[in-house]
């Protein structure tokens, strides 16, 4: 009896270290508690579209022949059916025609979190992107009116890029702003993103104006999914692909009315519909109390 009792703490003691590897060994993703934010009626979503612009755009509202503006179509129209779902191996997928632009826009808004989707490139391209790159986008700390940027598509934000051969690059979106650590851009050249570089301002305002290269090209073939996380926590974003973490941004705000900066670090999240057939799947989000300490030495 009194060798049981010594063996006793033995057995649990290596079942509780067998339990633990293999928890050590599981993704993030089956540790970590989600949300959800995808279904087949996309109930998490709302969406808005605005117009199928052509070739020649110039940023203003868009006339017809006989010179009237054109409305937008709107928020929730049910004539159009850029955003529609259907199973795949049992998971449910989201088709984005890209016919029109405008966007998928979370119902609620999200503050210090870690966002993640998969996407892939569909064939179709439209009107304006004809002839150019397919593209689309992750908008985040998305406020305000819809329609307020220079396509009159989305609302003010900051934006994750999608697009051929540029997935992760920065714009500002409206009067949005933020640091990245990037090369100061030289010439006719954008600045381009590296953990090695000091801070440059972004955004409305900035003398390197609102756009910023990624580090590097981390994308898979167009008939690959790909995995995009997005960490946000206190106005600290990290831009990641495929794993790579491809632009460090801090002190997310926007530029108001009388030109003073304010914080935006939190809102909806936006997914951008913009003249290219995209497919989005495992679309989900989790709160973070803090960055890992690997996520705070990059900044």
């Amino acid at each position: 009896m009194k060798v049981f009792k010594n063996i006793l703490p033995l057995l649990l003691l290596l079942v509780s270290c067998n339990q633990l590897k293999k928890v050590d060994n599981k993704s993030v993703s089956e540790i970590y508690e989600w949300e959800e934010l995808i279904d087949k009626d996309l109930t998490h979503w709302d969406n808005y579209l605005s117009y199928q612009h052509q070739p020649g755009y110039d940023g203003s509202v868009p006339k017809n022949k006989e010179g009237q503006e054109i409305a937008p179509i709107g928020v929730n129209n049910p004539s159009y059916n850029v955003f529609t779902t259907f199973l795949e191996d049992g998971n449910t997928i989201i088709k984005n025609t890209g016919e029109y632009y405008g966007c998928l826009i979370t119902k609620k808004e999200y503050k210090n979190y870690h966002f993640q989707l998969q996407y892939k490139w569909g064939d179709k391209k439209w009107a304006y992107r004809k002839d150019l790159l397919k593209d689309s986008g992750i908008l985040y700390h998305s406020m305000g009116p819809m329609a307020v940027e220079y396509w009159r598509s989305w609302m003010l934000s900051q934006e994750f890029q999608i697009m051929e051969g540029h997935t992760g690059d920065f714009w500002s979106q409206a009067n949005s702003a933020i640091d990245i650590k990037a090369y100061k851009p030289e010439s006719v050249l954008d600045p381009l993103a590296h953990e090695s570089q000091e801070y440059l301002p972004i955004g409305m305002g900035s003398p390197y104006k609102n756009y910023c290269l990624r580090s590097g090209n981390y994308e898979k073939p167009n008939d690959e999914w790909n995995t995009l996380d997005l960490i946000c926590y206190e106005g600290k974003s990290l831009h990641i692909v495929n794993g790579e973490v491809v632009m460090i941004l801090k002190d997310s705000r926007y530029i108001d009315e009388n030109g003073k900066e304010v914080p935006l670090i939190q809102g909806k999240i936006q997914l951008q519909s913009e003249a290219a057939e995209v497919f989005f799947k495992d679309i989900k989000i989790r709160k973070i109390d803090s960055l890992t300490q690997e996520q705070s030495n990059l900044f």
